[in-house]
């Protein structure tokens, strides 16, 4: 069983920085493929980005170049930092932990781009 805490969402002005963080609880952490994803209003939940255990990286196409993933075993913690943010970015971003079919998520944190 694992359970995720996101944190470090709020409001920012486009073309701001964010970094969002996930603290997970349980074992095997460093095995799991970790990934953000992000649900807009009246959108169907995406993936933003994930990263395996051999910290092989993938990326939406709408994020590259902006966003960046990355994780600290020792800590159990994945991280989005975000930059050069757009008013579209603008979701509830949810971190999920994968490993052999099974699937756990976070809460969410809200981030919300908007002058």
């Amino acid at each position: 069983q694992v359970q995720l805490v996101e944190s470090g969402g709020g409001l920012v002005q486009p073309g701001g920085s964010l970094r969002l963080s996930c603290a997970a609880s349980g074992n095997f952490f460093s095995v799991y493929t970790m990934g953000w994803y992000r649900q807009a209003p009246g959108k169907q939940r995406e993936l933003v980005a994930e990263i395996t255990g051999g910290l092989v990286t993938k990326y939406a196409d709408s994020v590259k170049g902006r966003f960046t993933i990355s994780r600290d075993n020792a800590k159990k913690t994945v991280y989005l930092q975000m930059s050069s943010l757009k008013p579209e970015d603008t979701a509830v971003y949810y971190c999920k932990a994968d490993r052999l079919g099974n699937q756990y998520w976070g809460q969410g944190a809200q981030v919300t781009v908007s002058s």
